[in-house]
């Protein structure tokens, strides 16, 4: 079975790549996530809760900063310049995990307040669980399409030109 190299990735140096790319940025946001919640019902301004949601936010868009740096010199330039994609869903894959650091960051940035500085809490309660939506979605998206077989949507073959015959 052909796979993307968003699985092979995860596959490949069992279990580090498994840790390093999946279970720890997805963890650090699944806290946000879960904390976010409680922080929203009840509008909390301090306490433990707050203080895990910020720390992972921090940690999670700094870590994931690395993350992206790390796969988009040596995975993405490479595949790009070598013509190695193994087609549509191994780009979108690739593409939506690593588009996963605009939500990540905007987070870790809203914390410190280099976003939002002179917000009021309300708005950057918004602005910080829009990011964790977002990520959320780009996230699934990466995933969904990380595990299709790459040949679903392209056989590596040219497109027939002209009509389809059925």
């Amino acid at each position: 079975m052909n796979m993307t190299h968003y699985m092979q990735l995860l596959a490949d140096n069992q279990p580090w790549n498994l840790l390093l790319f999946m279970a720890v940025p997805v963890i650090l946001a699944e806290t946000v996530a879960v904390t976010e919640l409680y922080i929203l019902f009840h509008r909390a301004t301090g306490g433990t809760l707050v203080t895990i949601n910020r720390t992972a936010s921090i940690l999670g868009g700094f870590y994931f900063v690395g993350v992206f740096l790390y796969l988009f010199i040596n995975a993405v330039v490479p595949l790009t310049t070598g013509a190695q994609w193994r087609g549509p869903a191994d780009m979108i894959a690739v593409g939506f995990y690593l588009t996963g650091v605009v939500p990540l960051l905007s987070m870790a940035l809203i914390d410190l307040r280099v976003i939002g500085k002179a917000w009021s809490h309300e708005r950057r309660l918004w602005w910080h669980a829009g990011c964790v939506a977002l990520f959320l979605v780009v996230a699934h998206v990466a995933m969904i399409f990380g595990m299709l077989d790459p040949t679903v949507l392209w056989s590596g073959e040219a497109m027939p030109a002209g009509p389809m015959k059925h």
